[in-house]
């Protein structure tokens, strides 16, 4: 798999497939991401889990894993190979003679440090427990998976965007699902509950506290054909704990919290000093925001493609009025992104 790096990150699109069926395992592999993202420096931006295979798209931070100290380098690897284990299954706490035998080695330690930035390291964690936990649950033994997993390089944003979408889409697009909030164990689906989330502890009202979130800016151009959308609120008529209640809500959700936040730049930049031990880092991946990536996925899923079985009913509401969050001015974003990305989906994988 040949490695090459974007503004000194690496982006991958990957597609693991079973020989069987997952099953009830859709909730296994959701955790083992969430676990992964917490402990090594490999930041997840999206993932779908279908009923064989499973799709994730990943950025490769070896750039933050260089910072970190040799205790934090020997714990982390105690997370992911324990020598000790509770009864449950789970890391037993190491005394300090078992990190110093860890970090004392340093040759040793250079090497770990280097897997816990790697791609192929990433999906060996991930694949080897997902295939012991799906046997076991499924009470047989033999092989779980058909083959080594696939990958892609995404080379600019573009293609990350484009990669986004197919992965996204991915239970819309085959049929199994109806809505983006409808689409079981899909990164979109756990952002729109957390969005979901915001809304009900906003402070202030629902559509004040979410036009300011979704970093809308009102559009003249083709204003026509543009979403129709409630007048934009000024941000100082807004309270600033309700703004930041909101935003911290959504950056920090506790259903995707662990995902890598879409916007590069977060309109209150404390939110993304904010330390968080459940990611590698607060970095974002798109020079857009949440609600204009939501809005045009929706968008998106509502286009009928004769390679494909599934689409979003046209009579459905859209997703921003389903959640009572008042639509932005989009067609400049629909425009840029269709226009700058449709080559991007040779992109698919599986």
């Amino acid at each position: 798999m040949k490695k090459q790096c974007v503004s000194g990150w690496s982006f991958y699109h990957g597609a693991g497939e079973s020989a069987g069926c997952f099953g009830g395992s859709g909730s296994l592999i959701r955790q083992r991401l969430e676990l992964l993202a917490g402990i090594m420096g490999i930041e997840v931006l999206g993932y779908a889990v279908m009923s064989n295979h499973f799709h994730c798209v990943l950025r490769s931070r070896h750039d933050m894993v260089a910072t970190w100290s040799d205790d934090e380098v020997a714990r982390k690897w105690w997370m992911l190979c324990p020598v000790r284990k509770n009864p449950d299954g789970s890391p037993a706490e190491p005394a300090e003679v078992e990190i110093k035998t860890i970090r004392n080695d340093r040759k040793g330690l250079k090497e770990k440090r280097r897997r816990l930035s790697s791609i192929s390291w990433f999906m060996r964690f991930l694949s080897e427990k997902i295939a012991k936990d799906a046997n076991k649950q499924d009470k047989c033994t033999g092989r779980f998976w058909e083959g080594r997993f696939k990958a892609q390089v995404l080379l600019d944003e573009a293609a990350i965007l484009a990669c986004m979408q197919y992965v996204d889409l991915n239970p819309i697009r085959a049929g199994l699902a109806k809505t983006l909030e409808g689409s079981d164990f899909t990164s979109v689906q756990d952002r729109i509950e957390d969005l979901n989330q915001a809304k009900k502890e906003c402070a202030d009202t629902s559509t004040q506290c979410a036009e300011n979130a979704v970093e809308s800016v009102p559009c003249s151009e083709h204003a026509e054909q543009a979403v129709p959308s409630v007048p934009l609120v000024e941000p100082a008529t807004i309270p600033a704990p309700a703004r930041n209640a909101f935003d911290a809500a959504v950056e920090h959700g506790a259903r995707a919290g662990w995902l890598s936040p879409i916007a590069l730049q977060a309109k209150r930049q404390a939110l993304r000093a904010k330390k968080t031990e459940r990611r590698a880092s607060n970095k974002g991946f798109l020079s857009r925001g949440v609600g204009e990536y939501l809005q045009l996925l929706d968008w998106t899923a509502r286009q009928v493609r004769s390679d494909k079985r599934g689409t979003m009913p046209a009579e459905l509401e859209p997703l921003f009025e389903l959640l009572q969050i008042s639509a932005i001015c989009g067609w400049s974003v629909l425009r840029t992104s269709i226009n700058g990305s449709g080559p991007a989906w040779a992109v698919r994988n599986r």
